[in-house]
């Protein structure tokens, strides 16, 4: 058996053309150009070029991009201070502070003080309170980009036993509930599970969020499961070529799974496409529309 491939770059485009969609009915119908403010805190380069990209596909789905560069000196007070005024700004409807901070910056601050409405990331406590309780809320792009992909596999997840492997905040823990909400039944492990190859053997759906390369093998995986590989890892081989690999080991994964998300061109694509979905349906909500069907 060799796994299908799921495209994520393939999936991440059509959303990308169902949002610039969603755009156009939000400009017609209120006369509103939804708008993405994003912070940027010093001068990292892969957040440079996260960024970057960013800005460029935000442009092209119509919506307003609003950049903010500060440097790595600046105050927790005066960022805290952008923040409020990005809060009270009516052509923003989506916030996003680039993380990480520079190491003199609270980010618990940070994320707590941007308003839950505008929270695009997902990241705020009331977000996180929501999605746990199972109401209307901003959920983390990463986790959302996860079951679209997996859904792509299989359209209805009901009754799936799904193992994720990570508990963070950012993936980990809210991709769990989005899989409760699937009506999967799901296993959070992490590092410290006892017997996780034998955890995972059971699942019909791993998400493998653990960031560490090559971690789930082969032989952890039932036959026909579905894979998505949320890890990146930059490595370089012994002619001092880079690669990027994800938190599973690829090839001998998919010579047993049914369906695998690539490193790259899997979950990462679809990381900045739900980013932009959620600006929608912040825009949309703060301006008393339905939510919009993407």
């Amino acid at each position: 058996m060799t796994a299908q491939i799921i495209d994520g770059k393939l999936t991440a485009k059509a959303l990308r053309a169902s949002i610039a969609d969603e755009v156009a009915k939000i400009k017609e119908t209120v006369g509103v150009t939804p708008g993405l403010a994003v912070v940027l805190v010093g001068a990292d380069p892969a957040s440079e070029v996260y960024v970057k990209n960013k800005a460029k596909q935000t442009v092209e789905v119509g919506m307003a991009s609003f950049e903010h560069r500060l440097p790595a000196e600046t105050a927790e007070d005066d960022l805290l201070q952008l923040i409020e005024q990005l809060n009270n700004d009516d052509t923003v409807h989506g916030i996003l502070v680039q993380l990480p901070v520079p190491d003199h910056i609270d980010e618990r601050k940070v994320i707590s003080a941007i308003d839950p409405a505008k929270d695009v990331d997902g990241f705020h406590p009331i977000n996180a309170g929501r999605l746990a309780t199972g109401q209307k809320a901003l959920v983390p792009c990463t986790p959302v980009g996860c079951v679209i992909l997996a859904k792509q596999a299989q359209a209805d997840l009901t009754g799936l036993n799904a193992v994720v492997i990570g508990r963070s905040n950012i993936v980990g823990k809210p991709v769990a509930q989005l899989l409760l909400q699937e009506n999967c039944t799901v296993t959070v492990a992490h590092s410290r599970t006892q017997n996780l190859p034998e955890i995972v053997r059971r699942a019909d759906l791993v998400v493998a969020a653990a960031g560490q390369c090559e971690m789930v093998k082969g032989s952890w995986i039932k036959p026909g499961a579905i894979v998505i590989d949320v890890g990146i890892h930059r490595t370089v081989n012994e002619l001092g070529k880079t690669k990027l690999k994800g938190d599973v080991a690829y090839d001998e994964t998919a010579e047993v799974a049914g369906f695998i998300t690539p490193v790259p061109g899997g979950v990462g694509p679809m990381t900045i496409a739900c980013l932009l979905r959620n600006s929608v349906v912040a825009c949309a909500r703060l301006n008393g529309l339905p939510d919009p069907a993407l």
